[in-house]
């Protein structure tokens, strides 16, 4: 019986790939959320959330977004009204689960000005569950 050897072959030079299949870095999954923000791809960037996401004001803690739902009918209103949207990673740094971006945002809303955040992405499971959001002190 050849059959049985080639099986055990196979399932074992399967089980080598999916045991060698690696996860996406919490830089890699908050990389394909600026992507898909930029090219305005409200599918994209909702596949690296997390059907809980937080987002924060870092200044108080308060949290100005809750949940998938809140985060679709946010980024989608943001992305129809922007068509020039664009951001720019001005210096990212990632430490553990966190990957902190500074970044230099134009075309919010049609508008020409150019808006500098740090955001904070916390990931978990190749999603991410908590955004902090540090804004510029006027």
């Amino acid at each position: 019986m050849k059959t049985i050897p080639t099986i055990i072959l196979i399932v074992t030079f399967l089980s080598s790939i999916l045991s060698n299949a690696q996860l996406m870095t919490p830089e890699q999954v908050v990389q394909q959320s600026l992507e898909s923000y930029n090219d305005r791809n409200i599918a994209v960037f909702m596949s690296v959330m997390d059907t809980n996401v937080t987002f924060h004001s870092f200044s108080d803690g308060a949290i100005s977004m809750k949940g998938e739902k809140a985060c679709k009918e946010f980024y989608s209103s943001l992305f129809t009204n922007s068509p020039k949207l664009h951001s720019t990673i001005l210096t990212r740094t990632v430490f553990g689960n966190k990957v902190i971006d500074h970044e230099s945002i134009e075309g919010r809303n049609g508008k020409g000005e150019v808006i500098e955040l740090v955001l904070i992405y916390e990931v978990k499971n190749e999603k991410i569950f908590k955004v902090t959001v540090i804004q510029k002190e006027s």
